[in-house]
């Protein structure tokens, strides 16, 4: 007898209107709505609105989805609304369809108050119950908080008091919970001790955005669906692993929360560290939660800090200087930042991984602001051939073998290797093939924010930083900020550069180079 796989043919008592075919049938989100905490905030205009929308427009979510906007605003519902609607002519990255606003703004709620206000919060729940009778939700909630870290614990205390962070029968409720998560161990032990007490560990989903990008993604089908790079992925052919992450702009009003943070706290410990993790992990038995997070786990617990914290540890602050045609204030000028703040905005570090896999290869990872340009990459990069019957001057421009994943903003992977150059000599010279997403495939990649709320609807934590990983993170980093403490001060770095000539230094001693991406 044919099977429906087999055949495309709905089996009988099917649904004779749905494709067997169609791959999005498992990722459509079921009955559901989302509570968006602090959703006047630049991120929820910026992405979550339009990533709930985009969602919608993609034939994803529900028909009857709901969205619950929480905040101090003196808004009604339709004043709500019209900021979705705001929101989302001007962020959405798929084209505005009147009909799919309508079906969206017809389940958007407003509900004002204060995070300590208990009558807020009974009028919080009031309204979700109506709309589960209304849209049909079957009573499954997410509540997102995209507020400050210091309003965390309240938040979800007054959702356990009001009675909403646990669903009837089969219905669910989940958190989801932005950067950072903790500012060092011990505040992000008490934090997960606060948010377990309220939601069972399954249902608490930590965001790191950088999880939710397409080309993240495919690190794990690079290296598993594929035969010809997993062979060389270890330190018999592997020289070092750089992972960097630049921004090209200074931390704009961002004063309140960046100084006393810092570039290591706000990106190493969550992005790079998740970034090294899904390089050097091992092939996990399937993509449940629970097998990767096993793994990347088993990479975090394996990091080793150098000897000599000096040498190998650098960070910096962006100077007074002309970048990109316009003159910028440096970090000590900044409105609202202390002139002997000893934040840093740029950090590198130098981390080895001790196992029979990686034993003896060095990662380094940098981040920083007003850098020379805006990217996120990881470059694998190998080991020299050992001989070369070439002679001298014929290899003298050529570099090191590279496969170097563009993380942002131009997706894709970069092979680098040596070519003889056309003529009668023998020369060798470095060239690079390129794979670029949007030079590949038809549709244009999802934003971060898209797949990481669908994945919450469905329950799916595959991309989400269990809290063990969150914990082993901080446990890498703590030691490092407690240096820097008591050591010295950040090194001046001029805006528009590649960070401090103590970072180019860090890497000579090792006879290595960072790349210029």
């Amino acid at each position: 007898m044919t099977t429906e796989k087999q055949s495309g043919q709905p089996a009988a008592g099917g649904n004779p209107l749905r494709d067997p075919l169609d791959r999005r049938l498992p990722r459509i989100a079921g009955p559901s709505g989302l509570v968006i905490f602090g959703v006047t905030g630049d991120l929820s205009r910026k992405k979550l609105m339009p990533a709930v929308y985009d969602l919608a427009n993609r034939g994803l979510l529900p028909p009857g989805f709901a969205l619950v906007g929480f905040a101090r605003r003196q808004w009604e519902n339709e004043d709500f609304a019209q900021e979705v609607h705001d929101a989302v002519k001007e962020h959405a990255r798929t084209p505005f369809r009147e009909e799919v606003w309508q079906q969206l703004a017809e389940g958007c709620r407003f509900v004002q108050g204060d995070f300590d206000d208990d009558k807020a919060f009974e009028q919080l729940k009031s309204t979700i119950e109506d709309l589960d009778k209304a849209r049909g939700t079957g009573g499954n909630f997410a509540f997102y908080l995209s507020v400050p870290p210091k309003f965390f614990p309240n938040v979800v205390q007054q959702l356990k008091k009001h009675g909403l962070s646990q669903g009837t029968g089969d219905s669910w409720r989940r958190a989801v919970i932005e950067k950072p998560f903790g500012h060092d161990l011990a505040s992000a032990m008490e934090l997960n001790r606060i948010v377990h007490d309220v939601f069972p560990p399954n249902e608490v989903f930590r965001i790191d955005h950088y999880l939710g990008k397409e080309t993240v993604q495919n690190i794990l089908a690079l290296r598993f669906a594929n035969t010809m790079y997993e062979p060389i992925w270890n330190r018999s052919y592997v020289d070092h692993v750089q992972i960097t992450m630049a921004e090209d702009i200074g931390i704009g009003g961002r004063a309140g929360y960046y100084d006393g943070i810092g570039a290591a706290r706000d990106v190493i410990q969550n992005h790079l560290l998740q970034l090294l993790a899904l390089t050097a992990m091992e092939e996990p038995g399937s993509f449940h939660p629970k097998a990767l997070t096993a793994e990347k786990l088993k990479v975090l617990s394996a990091v080793v800090l150098p000897d000599d914290l000096a040498k190998y540890t650098v960070r910096g602050q962006y100077a007074h200087a002309w970048q990109g045609g316009e003159e910028v204030l440096g970090y000590l000028e900044e409105d609202g930042i202390d002139p002997k703040s000893k934040t840093d905005t740029y950090a590198a570090i130098k981390l080895e991984i001790n196992n029979r896999r990686w034993a003896g290869v060095p990662f380094y990872l940098r981040t920083g602001k007003r850098l020379g340009r805006r990217v996120t990459e990881i470059a694998v990069v190998f080991k020299r051939a050992p001989y070369l019957p070439f002679e001298s001057g014929a290899t003298e421009e050529l570099g090191e073998n590279a496969l170097v994943i563009r993380v942002q903003p131009d997706e894709g992977v970069t092979v680098r290797f040596g070519s003889k150059v056309p003529g009668t000599s023998t020369e060798v010279r470095d060239v690079t093939m390129d794979f670029a997403y949007g030079e590949s495939f038809t549709e244009s990649s999802p934003e971060a924010y898209e797949r990481l709320i669908l994945d919450v609807l469905l329950g799916d934590a595959n991309l989400f930083p269990r809290h063990q990983e969150v914990e082993l993170s901080w446990n890498i980093l703590d030691p490092i900020e407690a240096f820097w403490d008591k050591h010295g001060k950040p090194a001046q770095y001029a805006s528009g550069t590649w960070g401090p000539i103590e970072a180019d230094e860090m890497l000579a001693r090792d006879g290595r180079s960072w790349r210029r991406p």
